[in-house]
């Protein structure tokens, strides 16, 4: 797994607003750091293109690089940690300007710009 890479997650039922269940999400641990941790840090993705007005989230359109089939909202301000046995599948990975936008919208969330 590397930074940028989008993988099928199962993500643990929860409660509020936080998603749950089978979703992409991004990877935003970098493995060869963390190799020896039990989680792995991911932003999960969603559909719901009104999700959009919250801050802290990144528009991702369909290409061939992340074999999404819907354009979906990367939902920074979710960022979570997640066993690595729920990580499945990996379906692509985001281009690096998308991966910038994520990293910006991190920045701007925990004030460090």
């Amino acid at each position: 797994m590397n930074v940028g890479d989008i993988h099928w997650v199962e993500l643990p039922p929860r409660d509020g607003h936080a998603q749950a269940g089978r979703r992409p999400a991004i990877i935003v641990q970098s493995d060869a750091r963390a190799s020896s941790l039990p989680t792995v840090l991911l932003i999960p993705l969603t559909t719901q293109m009104d999700a959009l007005r919250f801050p802290g989230t990144v528009l991702i359109e369909t290409d061939a690089l992340n074999n999404l089939r819907r354009a979906s909202v990367a939902l920074v301000f979710q960022l979570t940690a997640v066993d690595r046995r729920f990580i499945v599948q990996q379906l692509g990975e985001v281009a690096q300007a998308t991966l910038q936008q994520i990293w910006i919208a991190f920045d701007e969330l925990t004030d460090r710009i």
